[in-house]
């Protein structure tokens, strides 16, 4: 072991004598028997006059095995102590990557935030991000606060409201799909069963990856002319440049992204699929509310949020966004979307092993119907938010343009009692000439468009970029083709699963808000594919209204392009990023 002066080995002989003869820093639930014979061992160590242990005739294996125990503010105190101890501390931590998430359904906020982290910091973890989904109920500016103060600032920390969470209960161990617009407030205790408190809540999500370089990375909303939208070529940009400066390429290998109920986030998907290269997985939510921190290389920290939020932001974000707004094309505080990106780290040290960011996704989508083309179509100019588009349509093989009412007719016939709830999409498949690096490609894209409603003119769909010639077909909400999807992904995992050498450590779910207990009439199946395959690895995430998932292009042509799987914004459907690790191979 490395000399350290008579001062350190004090400092470090009071934290070790502490952590035994005071109040344990550890909470009674996690102190093991291997725990309990490892004091032994230190009481039973030759002692000085003042009775304390001499630290420096414990083995490092011993050190090791205390040390892996620490709650994580313990471990980051010991890691300090001297060169000796951090040299232990790294090579327990650097070993592997952790992903640690817990739930709290605590109606207070602040309590939940407490028995969120407390559970995700009770072992050793020096976290590169942390992510917090907050119920609807509670407030995201205050949660944000809460949680951010946790954590250091240059931690990349993003926080969002969500319709409903998914976890494993920091109280009971147990895993829950908490969606409280169908949960059954009789069965879920006395505690949190109130209307108020049905959506209340928050998962907290903390990783570590060594090997990978994590930021958070924002989508502006600019004003240039006419234009008022997203500035997309510019976060593209940003994302390419964040990952050339830290790794070997431009594109990361994975992105979780939140974004704006307001954004035009088909359109973005649309460019970011084309601009993104082809292993880049990316997940997330598409319509709900946000609110990020996080911190530059250069030590600038970036605070914000989104639109909903740019009010009622905090006077110190407020300035931090001013600050951060050149010129008048830009609007301060308000973002449309906000990346986590995560790329390879070309510094990685010697000896970690090889992260893996694989993607899986649960339809419950089926079609119905005919196949139609676009005949007119006409996209709404206002300022409201959500544009929707006005269209005709023309049956595949017959000249009769048909009006929304024609349509939905049309749907009603042939789809029956099949579609209780009443929600409709269509499926849109995409040609379009993309330019990149100043040559152009024609590329194909498959696209959800929620129905809103028709009339003796037009039926209305949710979005924009629609064109005359597009096909579609119409997509309902179907309970057995989304069983049947899942088993299909318990199988796409159990191959994963399989993977020699790699091991899966962690999960994020994004789940569609229609879908739950309700949908299914059984509790926790969306998480079921996940659980059955890896019972011990975190799995944490949210439900949301539009998922967000894009599939490695390898994976893509397996199942043919246009298939509705393959589009990079989904309804009805259940996305999950699986965190995979493989080690170093043993040099021989």
């Amino acid at each position: 072991m490395t000399k350290c002066t008579a001062a350190t080995w004090m400092t470090v002989e009071r934290r070790l004598h502490a952590l035994f003869t005071t109040k344990p820093l550890l909470s009674p639930s996690l102190l093991s028997l291997s725990l309990s014979a490892m004091e032994t061992t230190y009481r039973t160590q030759p002692k000085e006059p003042n009775g304390r242990t001499r630290i420096a005739s414990l083995s490092e294996d011993l050190l090791r095995n205390i040390l892996c125990r620490l709650p994580a503010p313990s471990y980051a105190c010991a890691t300090c102590a001297c060169r000796s101890w951090r040299h232990i501390c790294n090579s327990v931590l650097l070993s592997r990557p952790k992903l640690l998430s817990s739930l709290s359904l605590n109606p207070n906020l602040q309590a939940a935030v407490e028995e969120a982290s407390e559970k995700v910091l009770s072992e050793p973890i020096r976290p590169h991000f942390v992510i917090a989904f907050v119920g609807r109920k509670f407030s995201l500016d205050a949660a944000h606060q809460f949680v951010r103060a946790k954590f250091s600032t240059k931690i990349p920390v993003i926080t969002c409201l969500a319709r409903g969470i998914i976890g494993k209960d920091a109280l009971s161990n147990e895993f829950k799909e908490w969606n409280p617009v169908i949960v059954n407030a009789v069965e879920n205790g006395e505690v949190y069963n109130s209307l108020e408190n049905r959506a209340r809540g928050i998962v907290l999500v903390v990783g570590f990856l060594p090997g990978l370089k994590v930021n958070a990375i924002p989508l502006r909303r600019v004003i240039q002319g006419t234009y008022r939208g997203p500035a997309v070529e510019s976060f593209l940009d940003d994302i390419k440049t964040y990952t050339a400066s830290v790794s070997d390429c431009t594109s990361p290998m994975g992105i979780v992204m939140f974004a704006d109920h307001d954004s035009a986030m088909g359109v973005v998907l649309e460019k970011m699929d084309f601009a993104l290269g082809g292993e880049t997985v990316v997940v997330g939510d598409e319509s709900g509310c946000f609110v990020f921190s996080t911190c530059n290389e250069d030590g600038s920290r970036i605070e914000g949020g989104s639109k909903e939020l740019s009010t009622s932001l905090p006077s110190a974000l407020q300035r931090s966004q001013s600050k951060q707004t050149k010129g008048d094309a830009s609007e301060s505080n308000i973002f449309d979307a906000v990346a986590l990106v995560f790329a390879k780290d070309r510094d990685k040290p010697h000896g970690i092993g090889e992260i893996h960011l694989d993607l899986a996704l649960s339809t419950g989508l089926s079609t119905v119907g005919s196949t139609y083309k676009a005949a007119s179509v006409r996209v709404t100019k206002d300022e409201t938010p959500e544009r929707c588009t006005w269209l005709t349509a023309r049956r595949e093989g017959s000249p009769q343009s048909l009006d929304g009412q024609s349509l939905l007719s049309d749907l009603d016939g042939q789809m029956g009692d099949d579609n209780p709830g009443g929600d409709c999409y269509i499926g849109v498949v995409k040609q379009r000439k993309l330019s990149k690096a100043g040559k152009g490609k024609l590329v194909s894209s498959f696209v959800f468009h929620e129905v809103i409603s028709g009339d003796e003119e037009y039926l209305f769909v949710g979005g924009e970029g629609i064109r005359t010639g597009d096909p579609f077909r119409f997509y309902i909400p179907s309970v057995k083709t989304a069983l049947k999807s899942i088993t299909e992904v318990t199988e796409e995992l159990q191959v994963l699963k399989n993977r020699e050498p790699a091991q899966v450590f962690g999960g994020l779910i994004f789940s569609c808000c229609g879908r739950g207990r309700s949908f299914f009439e059984d509790p926790n199946v969306d998480s079921s594919a996940f659980l059955e395959n890896f019972p011990d690895a975190p799995l944490a995430g949210m439900f949301c209204m539009g998922e967000i998932g894009r599939r490695p292009w390898a994976a893509r042509k397996r199942i043919g392009e246009l298939n509705p799987t393959n589009a990079c914004l989904h309804a009805y459907s259940t996305v999950f990023l699986v965190m995979s690790f493989a080690p170093e191979p043993l040099q021989l």
